[in-house]
């Protein structure tokens, strides 16, 4: 059911006033948009809470259905969204109002788009925000972790793999144990990436050591099927065969950063950021990082480049009295 598939309404499982007003017609394209539209559950989630957060807006500023909304609604809301919010979140909302009335537009459920008109801030980012380890920190916190344990050969795995695969958390807990396979008498892995690309690359020998050590350790290796990153069993200490959740594997980084003694605020991308930033201070290039990182661009590519950040100390110290 396209109920199950979306994030209704701040939590509700009702339309919108304002599309319950629209008719039926209007609720079941609102529905349709959500579960056919959309395949990414992330950007499924952030569009679901832009439209309901938006069309509340409306609601409460007396709108009696989707026809009443004009340009006008959409600017006013989004100008709220930038003061309230950061440049990129208020250009994410907008996008997602776009796609949603341009679908709502397609089903003949309103004759324009009155987002279509409307700009968002400006925003242009030379280099991402997310934190990055350096390489010592990132070795602190790999030899760190104690792996007599399930929870810690998972572990030391799992940040391994994000470190010299460049994966996304996402592609990482979405894998297979099969998605690590030999080839040409390597470990390989297989990720899939945002928007469904399936991506492969030959393992680091260090990322191999960490993988064999855990799949062997762990004795999942006998579960191809299985998810490859798992849960502890509560009281066990055991892995189960549930999938281990993104939040918990942003609880488990900042319970290891600080058993570790880092400083640095890190989350689920640093270890993306501080991969690739490694691999160009040691003479990798930036087409190669973008491959390896499965992006379409080198500008994508660039945001993770934080090897300027060490020239900018360097020049500050110059400052001296």
């Amino acid at each position: 059911m396209a109920h199950d598939l979306i994030p209704l309404h701040a939590g509700s499982s009702t339309l919108p006033a304002l599309v319950a007003a629209s008719g039926e017609r209007a609720g079941l394209c609102f529905l349709e948009f959500f579960a056919a539209a959309i395949r990414n559950p992330h950007t499924r989630r952030a569009y679901g809470q832009a439209a309901g957060a938006f069309l509340d807006w409306c609601a409460a500023a007396g709108l009696p259905s989707l026809a009443a909304v004009q340009p006008m609604h959409v600017a006013a809301w989004i100008e709220l969204q930038t003061r309230e919010h950061s440049a990129p979140t208020a250009k994410q909302r907008l996008a997602a109002l776009r796609h949603l009335f341009d679908w709502l537009v397609t089903g003949q459920v309103l004759p324009a788009n009155p987002a279509a008109v409307v700009r968002g801030p400006r925003h242009s980012a030379l280099k991402g925000k997310t934190p990055v380890l350096d390489a010592a920190e990132a070795r602190q916190l790999l030899d760190s972790i104690d792996v007599a344990t399930p929870a810690g050969l998972r572990d030391r795995a799992l940040i391994a793999l994000m470190v010299y695969s460049f994966a996304l958390v996402g592609a990482a807990t979405a894998m297979r144990v099969e998605d690590v396979f030999t080839q040409n008498r390597r470990l390989w892995v297989r990720l899939r990436e945002k928007g469904g690309k399936r991506h492969e690359m030959p393992c680091h020998h260090t990322l191999e050591e960490y993988l064999h050590a855990y799949l062997d350790g762990t004795g999942i290796v006998t579960d191809p099927k299985g998810p490859l990153f798992r849960t502890i069993g509560r009281g066990t200490g055991r892995l189960t065969r549930t999938a281990l959740p993104q939040s918990n594997v942003y609880a488990m980084v900042q319970r290891r950063a600080a058993a570790a003694g880092i400083g640095t605020r890190i989350g689920n991308h640093t270890f993306r950021a501080t991969g690739i930033t490694a691999y160009l201070k040691n003479g990798g290039t930036l087409e190669n990082a973008a491959a390896m990182a499965n992006h379409a661009s080198t500008r994508t590519t660039q945001l993770y480049d934080r090897r300027r950040d060490d020239i900018s100390l360097e020049e500050v110290e110059r400052i001296k009295f």
